[in-house]
C-alpha cells in the first residue's frame, strides 16, 4: 500500500496531549506517513511549528480560522506575514468563512479571509479553506482573489459547487463524513469526481468516521476513509492511495519542504 497523507489534522489540539506519541504510532501503523497541521489562531502558531519541527513528515500551515474570530486582532495578519517568511509553512490556513456559528461578524470574517488570500498569492502558497454554510461566497471570493490553489476542507456542497472549485484548480478534502450512509450527495460526488482533485483528511480530533461516532477522531482513521472511497469508486485501495498522496505532495510541495526541513535540523558533530 502506498503511504497516506492526512491533509488536515489538528495534531496540536489538547485532546492529544496525554497520548500524542501513541496516536502518532497508530497513524504510522495504519500507513499514514505524512500530515498537514493547520492553525486556528495566532496563539497556536508557535505550538504547531515546534510540534512539526520535531516530527518527520509533519508540516505546518499558519492562518486565522473564522470560528476563532473573537481571538483575532488586526495585527495578527501582519504577524502572519512574518511567520510565512521562513518557508516552514506549506500553506496558509485554516482560513475562510463560517456562516453557521451565530454572532460571528460576517464583514469581519470577510476582511480576514481576503487579507490572508492576499498573503497566499504574494508567497505563491496554497490555502486550506473552511467554508461552512458559506461555500457560494467562498468560491466567488477565491475567483476574485485568484489565481490561487488549495483545498476546501470537509467539503459538503453540491456537484455544481464542486465543479466550480475544480475549474479554479481547487481540491476537495474528504474525511469522516463520507463514511456515513446518509451522506448520499457527498458519496455520489466522491464516487464520480476527478481523482486529481481528491485529498484525504481526518480533521482529528473532530469528525469521526461512522464506526467511531461520538469518539475522538485520530489520523490513523484516514485508512478507513480511503477504504470507503475506494469502495465507492470501485477502485483498488492502492490506486486511490497513490493518487491522493501524489495530489497532496504536489499541492503542498512536500518534497521541497521536506528538504528545507532537513536542512534546518541541527547537525551533530562527529564523535557525539
Amino acid at each position: 500500500m502506498p503511504p497516506l497523507i492526512d491533509s488536515h489534522v489538528h495534531l496540536d489540539h489538547h485532546a492529544f496531549d496525554a497520548d500524542r506519541s501513541t496516536v502518532l504510532a497508530s497513524a504510522a501503523a495504519a500507513g499514514v506517513a505524512g500530515m498537514i497541521v493547520p492553525a486556528v489562531d495566532a496563539a497556536s502558531w508557535t505550538r504547531i511549528k515546534a510540534l512539526c519541527e520535531s516530527l518527520p513528515g509533519v508540516f505546518p500551515a499558519f492562518g486565522l480560522h473564522p470560528m476563532y474570530l473573537p481571538q483575532h486582532e488586526p495585527r495578527d495578519v501582519e504577524a502572519l506575514s512574518s511567520w510565512l517568511d521562513d518557508e516552514s509553512a506549506v500553506a496558509v490556513g485554516e482560513l475562510g468563512l463560517d456562516f453557521h456559528v451565530p454572532h460571528l461578524d460576517h464583514a469581519l470574517q470577510r476582511e480576514y479571509f481576503v487579507r490572508q488570500l492576499q498573503l497566499a498569492r504574494e508567497r505563491d502558497l496554497p490555502v486550506i479553506v473552511h467554508a461552512r454554510r458559506a461555500l457560494e461566497e467562498v468560491t466567488l471570493t477565491l475567483r476574485r482573489a485568484g489565481p490561487l490553489r488549495g483545498v476546501v476542507h470537509s467539503f459538503s456542497g453540491s456537484l455544481q459547487q464542486a465543479e466550480r472549485l475544480w475549474e479554479l484548480g481547487f481540491h476537495l478534502g474528504i474525511g469522516g463524513p463520507v463514511t456515513y450512509q446518509r451522506a448520499q450527495r457527498l458519496r455520489h460526488i466522491v464516487a464520480e469526481m476527478p481523482i486529481e482533485f481528491l485529498l484525504l483528511e481526518s480533521d482529528a480530533p473532530d469528525q469521526p468516521n461512522a464506526g467511531h461516532r461520538g469518539q475522538r477522531n485520530e489520523p490513523a482513521r484516514v485508512s478507513e476513509v480511503l477504504r470507503c472511497i475506494a469502495t465507492l469508486r470501485h477502485q483498488a485501495e492502492d490506486e486511490v492511495a497513490a493518487a491522493t498522496t501524489a495530489n497532496a505532495r504536489r499541492l503542498f510541495d512536500l518534497d521541497r519542504h521536506a528538504r528545507l526541513k532537513s536542512d534546518r535540523l541541527p547537525t551533530i558533530p562527529a564523535g557525539h
